[in-house]
């Protein structure tokens, strides 16, 4: 796979640093093991960057500067004969995890630019709970913080952090070497779970890099950018496998109306009123061929779907020209497969499009009765638009001021309070 992009000159030290920490914590673990003292060492290293480059500038090799840092910290950690033997032990079990990297003819063993794929697949192969390997991943590949990855995950953040915590212990002892073969399902039974922890995780950064779940920014680019970027390079490993171009299908054709997502004030802009000349056309030509491609080739799956349904609103000529009805049947046979929360809260949407906001609202009803979706705000903020589609403009206002109030990313509960205010003001 390709390495990661230069690092524009431009580009704050707090977003660099947040890219580059899962490739140097994944180039000191295939180098030394020890994945718990690993992290460890990263985040000194990033400290150490935090205070010396804003004043003496940033290093042109920021990121062999980290590893470079990073390998003093963990060396020094390490310093006893018996860690030594443990490090050599390791470095001759972890020969082969160049599988990935095709060395040039002629030439020795080739040199991963990035390490962060195989970091990926070391945490999803490893032998943990599943909800551990999921809360590992997030938080060494996507560097997601607890509480984020408690949200994505619709769990507590004490429960997160024990997870997290249960998870390094696990994966301390765990016999599986770094840079493994990704999972292709024909490895004894362990690939297919462990390709779907795979592409979960990826799927969870990057709707944490499109809306992010709290702060002062809507989107987190970079995040998104980072978790295309890694599915494509597991594409490039399992080309065949229908969920993974589905997956990326669907980044790519949600990615694609990023420029017109908000206003130049960062306030969110509904897709229903977005400028579609903004979006990405070829990026929704790559994400169509993609999909499309895989339904007339592979097995059905969750991923394939919610990239049909996104592909049947990019290529919509405007809001009205939407197919509500193809889009309600894919989201039929998406929530035979994947009963969760929030597939349900987008099938209620489609519902609504097609039969009226009243079924809808039962069916958010049932939702609330389940309460997994307990103290989000997009429960609240569905609930209010189909509430106004019906023309109940108080109840509507209501659950508009409700779901600003429990969000907390600030453009999208500004937008809330807007749309609470214009009901109010007779104005909506």
């Amino acid at each position: 796979m390709d390495g990661p992009e230069p690092a524009p000159a431009d580009e704050p030290v707090e977003d660099l640093l947040r890219r580059l920490t899962p490739q140097v914590l994944g180039a000191l673990v295939r180098r030394y093991g020890h994945f718990d003292e690993a992290e460890d060492a990263v985040q000194e290293a990033l400290l150490a960057a935090a205070r010396q480059w804003p004043g003496e500038g940033r290093p042109g090799n920021p990121r062999g500067w980290l590893i470079r840092v990073a390998s003093r910290r963990l060396t020094d950690r390490l310093r006893s004969e018996e860690a030594r033997r443990r490090r050599e032990e390791t470095a001759a079990a972890l020969t082969p995890r160049d599988a990935f990297v095709a060395p040039p003819p002629g030439e020795g063993r080739a040199p991963a630019a990035d390490d962060t794929l195989a970091l990926l697949f070391l945490c999803c192969r490893a032998e943990l709970p599943a909800a551990g390997r999921i809360a590992l991943t997030l938080r060494a590949v996507g560097g997601l913080t607890t509480a984020e990855i408690a949200r994505a995950l619709l769990v507590p953040e004490a429960t997160m952090a024990q997870r997290i915590s249960r998870a390094k212990r696990r994966l301390k002892d765990s016999p599986t070497p770094f840079g493994a073969q990704p999972p292709t399902g024909d490895d004894g039974g362990s690939g297919p779970e462990a390709l779907s922890d795979v592409l979960h995780v990826l799927y969870l950064i990057f709707n944490e890099g499109y809306t992010a779940t709290s702060g002062r920014d809507l989107q987190r680019p970079d995040l998104a950018a980072e978790a295309i970027r890694l599915t494509r390079a597991v594409h490039e490993l399992l080309p065949e496998d229908g969920e993974v171009a589905g997956l990326l299908a669907l980044m790519l054709l949600t990615d694609a109306r990023r420029a017109a997502r908000s206003a130049p004030d960062g306030t969110p802009v509904p897709l229903a009123e977005q400028d579609r000349t903004r979006w990405d056309r070829a990026a929704i030509t790559e994400g169509v061929a993609l999909v499309s491609s895989a339904l007339t080739r592979t097995r059905l799956g969750p991923y394939q779907l919610r990239a049909a349904v996104a592909a049947v609103h990019d290529e919509a000529a405007s809001d009205a020209d939407t197919d509500w009805e193809e889009i309600l049947a894919l989201y039929e046979l998406l929530v035979r497969m994947v009963p969760g929360p929030v597939e349900r809260l987008g099938h209620a949407v489609a519902v609504a499009m097609v039969h009226g906001p009243r079924p809808a609202l039962e069916l958010l009803d049932a939702l609330d009765v389940e309460g997994r979706l307990a103290g989000s705000h997009r429960l609240e903020a569905v609930r209010a638009h189909l509430l106004e589609r019906a023309g109940d403009r108080e109840a509507a206002r209501a659950a508009f001021a409700k779901a600003a109030g429990l969000a907390l990313s600030a453009p999208e509960r500004h937008y809330l309070r807007t749309r609470a205010a214009r009901l109010a003001e007779g104005n909506g």
